[in-house]
This record gives C-alpha cells, structure tokens and sequence, in this order.
C-alpha cells in the first residue's frame, strides 16, 4: 500500500521525486513505527523508482491495469456470466476470450490499435476503478 499511495501521489503531481524519501520514512513510520536507517534501506530498497527507461517501471503497470480494465469489460460484453464464472472459480470463458481477441495478436498491434479492435472500440481509462471493483467482489 505504501509504493500504491505514493506512486499515485506523484502521477497525480502532488509528490516531487526529490521529496519520496521523506515521504517514505514518514509513511513507515506512521505505519509501523520505525523508520529506515537511509535511503537504501527505505525509498530506494524499491527498485521501481528509479530503474527503468523512464525512471521507474510505474507508468507500465498503470497502463496495463488500464488496458486490462478495457479488456475485462469487452470480455464482459461478450460473455456476462463471466463474473458468476469467476466466483466458482471457472477461468475458461475469459481466458478463451483473451486467447481469441489479444494473446494471438502478440505484437502485430500497437495498444491503441488493440483495443480498437475490440467488441466495445474506443475505451477510457475511467474504467480503471470500475474493473478493480468488479474484480474484487467478484472474488
């Protein structure tokens, strides 16, 4: 929860990289009650702030969750009794559908031209929080 809410403080701009060190500590202190002795055994002990191309492997997960949220409801449209497979712990039906509609495709397809592709077309990272919500309850 502690990488969540600060990956998400700085996306939204409300955290500056050069401050994530206090905030970390703050956090775990609050959290646990102790803090890192350093930066290496606190914010930096998580690889995924500063490694990577960009400067951290965040924007990828953001944007795979986001592509899944879109994935997930055109699945739904398709097949509306996924949820209920779910919950009985039955796979099939979606994994059939994302081997039919995303897996054989591999990178013959940019992302945006994947998801055009898709039973719903053009879709909006708005159903991020709409997908995360259906996903738990459904478990």
């Amino acid at each position: 929860m502690l990488r969540s809410t600060l990956k998400w403080l700085w996306l939204e701009g409300k955290l500056a990289v050069k401050d994530l060190p206090e905030a970390w500590n703050a956090r775990v202190k609050q959290d646990i009650g102790i803090a890192p002795p350093d930066d290496r055994d606190g914010v930096l002990q998580d690889v995924h702030w500063y490694a990577g191309s960009i400067g951290g492997s965040f924007q990828g997960y953001t944007l795979g969750n986001i592509l899944g949220a879109q994935f997930y409801a055109a699945a739904l449209k398709s097949h509306p009794g996924i949820p209920h497979e779910i919950r009985q712990g039955k796979f099939d039906t979606l994994h059939n559908w994302l081997i039919e509609n995303i897996y054989q495709h591999g990178r013959k397809y940019t992302a945006n031209e994947l998801v055009q592709r898709l039973p719903v077309g053009d879709q909006h990272p708005a159903l991020y929080p709409l997908f995360e919500d259906q996903i738990w309850r459904a478990l």
